[in-house]
């Protein structure tokens, strides 16, 4: 175990300060805005905790529980997150939240990681087949997600009986869970994981015992549980101060603020010509949101009592089409440059601009 220092903290966790200002401020009745931007603050070292904590697990549990892990606690803190909302009512937000992370992961992330790593290394290499695979299965996913958009927007959604969406969504939703149980089961038994383990080894993460990454993993589940509570309460009147829609706030700042740390890292080991896994980060964690926490979120909401549907507006089907389709592009010809990731950034910012102006 490595001796502690302050030179080993990362950075972002001196963010978690911010954690008993936004305590303190929800008590003292401060502002909304102030306490949503403080509780933003505070739920970005607790996603990366999370993250560290499970990785730290997956050392000590093998390659195959960590890779099952990674995979259902990949991104727990915006599951929290919109979970809260799901309980809040707050349903256009969560769908926002959804294509959001999507859209952010194959164009912010994978953008931002593309253009570094390009700048700094030149053009770079990653395995094709592995690429083809994970395209494949976004492709599936956004598919799958299109299913009951499609039919309450052409066929009449609204004209069918009662229940009808909501048991196209909940049927989707299982055959989603389904394929990402099987990709899993797939991955796991030809060693993706090992492969991308023995890629990640070197890098300079903790080195927590179990029991330490347990109580981290469940200090960093009941913060964000409470900043997402004052986080989702900040919502509504903050939307009225600033002139921003429910969507916009959903869309584009959600999945920021609840993948910031993950993003970082892409970029980090792109700088270090670690593409490979930069693209991994990106890819895979866009299957988790589409086949495992979009149906996960379907489930939750009937327990919850709210009715969460997988139909989206249009303009979130043509931004999620667009997004898998340049990213396929970039990623299926086994090497990237710079200017791919500068393409991938200015199509997010295009987007960007749009969904700011879309209310509802």
């Amino acid at each position: 175990m490595k001796a502690f220092s302050l030179r080993s903290i990362n950075p972002i966790y001196y963010l978690l300060l911010a954690l008993p200002v936004a305590i303190a401020g929800s008590r003292l009745g401060w502002s909304p805005l102030l306490n949503f931007a403080v509780a933003a603050l505070g739920l970005v070292p607790l996603a990366a905790l999370i993250g560290s904590a499970t990785e730290a697990l997956a050392v000590d549990t093998g390659p195959r529980i960590g890779g099952l892990l990674n995979a259902t606690l990949g991104n727990a803190a915006e599951l929290i997150i919109t979970i809260v909302a799901i309980r809040a009512g707050l349903l256009d937000l969560v769908k926002a939240s959804i294509t959001g992370s999507i859209i952010g992961n194959l164009l912010l992330v994978l953008g931002g990681a593309v253009l570094a790593g390009g700048l700094k290394n030149g053009r770079q290499r990653f395995s094709r087949e592995h690429a083809s695979a994970s395209a494949t299965s976004l492709v599936l996913a956004v598919l799958a997600l299109a299913v009951p958009s499609i039919f309450n927007h052409t066929l009449g959604g609204g004209a069918q009986p009662a229940g009808v969406v909501e048991s196209i969504s909940l049927g989707v939703a299982v055959v989603m869970m389904a394929l990402y149980a099987l990709g899993l089961f797939y991955r796991l038994r030809h060693g993706a994981a090992d492969q991308i383990g023995e890629e990640a080894e070197d890098e300079p993460e903790a080195h927590w015992s179990l029991r330490q990454s347990i109580l981290i993993l469940v200090f960093s589940t009941i913060a964000v549980v409470w900043l997402s509570e004052i986080l989702v309460a900040s919502v509504e009147p903050v939307t009225r101060a600033l002139g921003l829609s429910e969507f916009f706030i959903g869309i584009i700042l959600i999945p920021i603020i609840g993948n910031v740390a993950e993003h970082l890292v892409a970029v980090e080991v792109s700088l270090k010509n670690k593409i490979e896994l930069s693209l991994e980060i990106a890819l895979s964690s866009s299957q988790q949101i589409a086949l495992f926490v979009a149906p996960v979120l379907v489930f939750v909401s009937l327990l919850l009592g709210q009715h969460l549907t997988l139909v989206f507006n249009t303009f979130e089907l043509v931004a999620l089409i667009a997004a898998v389709g340049i990213s396929a592009m970039v990623a299926l010809d086994g090497e990237s440059n710079w200017l791919e990731g500068a393409q991938l950034l200015g199509v997010y910012v295009i987007l960007g601009v749009a969904f700011f102006f879309v209310r509802g």
